[in-house]
């Protein structure tokens, strides 16, 4: 391909319309479906739906949420985590992460990353761990299972619960076939549009085995009340819509298909980037049979001026995360300073998100890889 053929070619971060295009006939029947029977909040396509990820993640119970975030912030206050507790978790996510923790007035402790996988770093994990400490939350980023047996082994030894913060990676699994969300006591999924699993809007989802914190999750999204007005303990408004659960009953049976996509994608950029011979240059992610593809992130150096160049070759890009946990103004308090986790500052200057999703063509990947090379010849 020319550089003027490539030049044409249009490549966004991420492209919805092609993928309701895949599969229009079946929402529209679905949210139709919705619509007839008048039934908006839980009821039935949410009961449904819940089963269905409860099997697909080899769990025992799923709680649907309004919420990634919700599912997060729920999976705290089912623990009765609060002021004067601690929660240890990776500096290195999106905000919910750190932020539901602090809304319930407990202290995030944040610790460094792996800086092959991203994921939180299980010694350092289990090395934060005190007598406040409350729960320790991994972070399964970009859709990799986070080296889990570490971080249990230090958690049962304290008996602390272990929260999995699965929002990118629902479908994951690790080299024992644990599906995310299925290893700790709970897990978290986000349904935000991005993800591999997205609704037309905001959902979320937290999982667990066990049947108390079952119960206790469905008490807590509900306000709390158990039967109606009957208020146990004091819960929120954590309700998923029935019509973002008949969406993404839909899209969970294309769920394997798309991550299978997603793979393909990535070993397709591993091939285009050795044949550049830009390896040299351009870090790849680390494969692994259960990894999902959430995101697709390279690793380069003057990361800002490559993404420019990609923007004005009509590629989008995203930077995740740009600013760590620990160096946010809201957490000034907490005491951390620059070079505190050098692993994180050092992915956050240096890492960019390319297009993965799965309806990529093989144009669209050889315009990206080789505008990489473009930009990496003329330096």
């Amino acid at each position: 391909m020319s550089t003027a053929e490539r030049s044409a070619v249009q490549v966004p971060l991420l492209d919805l319309r092609a993928q309701y295009n895949s599969i229009r006939a079946e929402i529209d029947e679905a949210v139709a479906r919705v619509i007839e029977s008048q039934y908006f909040i839980l009821g039935p396509e949410v009961s449904a739906l819940e089963e269905e990820i409860a099997d697909y993640s080899q769990v025992q119970h799923a709680i649907g949420m309004s919420s990634g975030t919700d599912a997060l912030l729920a999976a705290l206050m089912a623990l009765d985590i609060g002021p004067g507790d601690e929660v240890v978790t990776t500096t290195y996510s999106f905000f919910a992460t750190a932020g539901v923790i602090a809304r319930l007035g407990a202290t995030p402790v944040f610790v460094d990353i792996d800086p092959v996988t991203y994921n939180i770093d299980p010694s350092a994990a289990a090395g934060a761990v005190t007598a406040h400490t409350k729960a320790i939350m991994p972070v399964h980023l970009y859709g990799r299972i986070a080296d889990m047996d570490p971080i249990l082994a230090a958690a049962r030894e304290r008996g602390i619960p272990v929260i999995e913060d699965a929002a990118q990676a629902i479908g994951a699994f690790d080299g024992q076939h644990r599906k995310a969300g299925s290893i700790g006591d709970m897990g978290c999924f986000s349904f935000f549009p991005s993800k591999n699993l997205g609704g037309f809007g905001d959902g979320g989802m937290t999982v667990t085995s066990d049947p108390d914190l079952d119960h206790r999750l469905k008490l807590l999204r509900m306000h709390g009340s158990e039967p109606k007005y009957y208020h146990s303990i004091v819960g929120g408004n954590f309700r998923l819509d029935a019509l973002q659960a008949a969406v993404l009953r839909v899209k969970l049976k294309h769920l394997d298909d798309w991550t299978a996509a997603r793979r393909r994608n990535a070993d397709r950029y591993r091939e285009l980037i050795a044949d550049a011979r830009l390896t040299d240059r351009v870090t790849v992610p680390q494969d692994e049979p259960g990894h999902i593809y959430n995101q697709f992130v390279i690793r380069v150096q003057e990361r800002d001026a490559l993404r420019e160049h990609l923007k004005a070759r009509n590629i989008g890009t995203e930077v995740y995360y740009p600013v760590p946990l620990h160096m946010q103004e809201c957490f000034a308090s907490l005491g951390y300073g620059e070079g505190d986790l050098p692993h994180a500052e050092a992915a956050a200057r240096e890492t960019l998100a390319l297009p993965i999703y799965p309806e990529l063509t093989d144009a669209q990947l050889v315009h990206v890889v080789g505008s990489i090379r473009e930009f990496q010849e003329s330096r």
